[in-house]
């Protein structure tokens, strides 16, 4: 499986759907809060362009946003 990271703020509701969705899938995550670590904020506008959460990584591949489906493919669940 791909490493995936997610970043994220501690009071993102789609942020929190994204989570629960890997851990019910059993996909584990790195978790990079953007709202304390400007250095992980950095890092999310340079691959994403925006300041929007939640920005998922997955492998070479990112995902603006709790796009379930995409993230269905992405990590190969069903």
């Amino acid at each position: 499986m791909p490493k995936v990271i997610i970043y994220s703020t501690p009071y993102c509701v789609y942020c929190k759907a994204a989570k629960e969705f890997f851990q019910e899938h059993g996909v584990k995550y790195e978790e990079k809060d953007v709202a304390n670590d400007e250095e992980a904020r950095e890092r999310m506008i340079h691959k994403s362009g925006q300041l929007g959460v939640p920005v998922i990584e997955i492998g070479d591949e990112v995902v603006v946003g709790f796009d379930k489906k995409r993230l269905a493919v992405l990590l190969a669940i069903r």
